[in-house]
């Protein structure tokens, strides 16, 4: 049996292991963490209601969006709806939404 004061040397590749265990755990946290702050970032962006090349008359907002083959429908706050060509962004026709009275 060996004294207590003496210390058993840790081989060279024992040592190397352990350090490479450490850095690799590192890595992986760094990487989780990356990953969620990404994830965060990503599901926090609103995507745009209309497209960029729609726009709206002044002082109308869009309730609702729902697309064609070739055009584009908004319906409007003040119960209207806007049908917008897709290829050139152009207003095609208005409808106005009867309420029941």
């Amino acid at each position: 049996m060996l004294p207590p004061e003496q210390e058993i040397e840790e081989p060279a590749q024992l040592r190397f292991l352990r350090r490479l265990v450490t850095v690799l755990t590192a890595v992986m946290i760094g990487g989780v963490l990356l990953i969620i702050t990404l994830l965060v970032i990503r599901l926090n962006d609103k995507p745009a209601l209309l497209p960029e090349l729609v726009v709206l008359p002044e002082g109308i907002e869009a309730k609702a969006v729902t697309m064609g083959e070739s055009w584009y429908a908004i319906v409007t706050q003040s119960d209207e709806i806007l049908i917008y060509d897709r290829l050139t962004g152009k207003l095609r026709q208005r409808v106005e939404i009867l309420g029941d009275n």
